[in-house]
């Protein structure tokens, strides 16, 4: 999911340079979106690993 999210930021900058404004901002609202959603993700993971205590298998 990060991936897609540095994909379409680097989408939105290319557009960004190329003029195209619609494009950029859609490309880059989306990004922004999906980098959120990663986070919240992460955090929920990391809050519910805690919360089952059980040491990482090595």
């Amino acid at each position: 999911m990060l991936r897609l999210a540095l994909a379409f930021f680097i989408v939105a900058i290319i557009a960004a340079v190329f003029g195209f404004g619609g494009i950029a901002a859609g490309a880059a609202s989306i990004a922004q979106i999906l980098f959120f959603l990663f986070v919240v993700l992460f955090l929920i993971a990391l809050v519910v690993g805690l919360i089952r205590g059980r040491s990482p298998r090595i």
